[in-house]
């Protein structure tokens, strides 16, 4: 090859990875503009009266707390401080592993933002597929409506996924499991109604916008919140079917006042057994 064609091919290559380089950065920003906007119809929405916490050990007068299931009112009694700061948003940083397939683990990190009043979340992922290559996840509960959206580097779709009755229950249980770690989340007056089962679980119910979700939430020797159960709705070729949903909780540390769970795994339970497709750790929490 002459000196002449080197330099061609040469200048071909870097025009090839500038153009790439400039299309990643083009995609990043309009994956970044599509959550933002979600976020302000997360975080702009309009808030809906929330009381101060009081939770039920602290108090002996009578308010919507008394009337709490033995375990979740000494959940609140844990996890709570009485005269404690409202929370009505999060911002929970997070990192981990997902399975992209049963077994296959690729690492992650997430921003998940919460809104108590009304119930929302967004859910922001980079999933390490291969080396300088990520993939894009997003999920979400948004006025009502439950989202799921990846891409690789934010360009080839992998999954998109919303606007049915089926993924709006979905994203509101996914919602009101992961209120742990933003507890004021499972307070009566944020809208969730308990039922005991038993003295170490009790159901939450949580409505919104017409959107019905319940979890099972058990608890742990400290009165920690230590799983969740639910019968929740798994894609299945395009069809939903419900499907037996379990997740773990464990490492609790105080953050503004607040015992919160630094660490998870989620797993679907299929006939073979269960499979998780989720752990992951909390590295950061910022409350407002």
């Amino acid at each position: 090859m002459t000196m002449s064609a080197w330099m061609k091919t040469g200048l071909a290559l870097g025009c090839g990875v500038a153009a790439t380089a400039v299309a990643a950065m083009m995609a990043r920003r309009r994956w970044d503009r599509a959550t933002a906007d979600l976020l302000l119809r997360v975080e702009g929405a309009p808030e809906r009266a929330v009381v101060p916490v009081e939770p039920p050990a602290t108090s002996t007068s009578s308010s919507s707390l008394d009337a709490l299931p033995a375990p979740v009112a000494r959940y609140f009694a844990f996890a709570l401080t009485a005269g404690g700061t409202l929370v009505r948003r999060a911002r929970i940083e997070q990192e981990g592993e997902l399975a992209t397939s049963p077994g296959a683990w690729k690492p992650f990190t997430a921003t998940q933002h919460v809104s108590v009043s009304p119930p929302g979340f967004v859910w922001d992922a980079r999933v390490r597929m291969m080396p300088l290559v990520a993939a894009y996840v997003r999920d979400g509960y948004v006025d009502g409506a439950g989202t799921m959206r990846g891409a690789l580097a934010g360009v080839v779709p992998l999954v998109d996924q919303g606007g049915t009755r089926a993924m709006a229950v979905a994203s509101l249980q996914r919602y009101l499991a992961e209120a742990p770690w933003t507890p004021p989340a499972l307070l009566p007056s944020a809208g969730v109604r308990w039922e005991a089962i038993d003295d170490t679980t009790a159901r939450a119910t949580l409505v919104d916008r017409g959107v019905t979700a319940s979890v099972d939430f058990h608890f742990g020797a400290r009165d920690e919140i230590v799983g969740t159960t639910a019968e929740r709705p798994r894609d299945v070729h395009g069809t939903p079917l419900l499907t037996p949903w379990v997740g773990r909780f464990g490492d609790y540390v105080r953050i503004d006042g607040m015992m919160v769970p630094r660490e998870g795994e989620v797993a679907w339970v299929l006939p073979d057994g269960a499979q998780p497709y989720w752990r992951g750790r909390v590295t950061r929490a910022r409350y407002e």
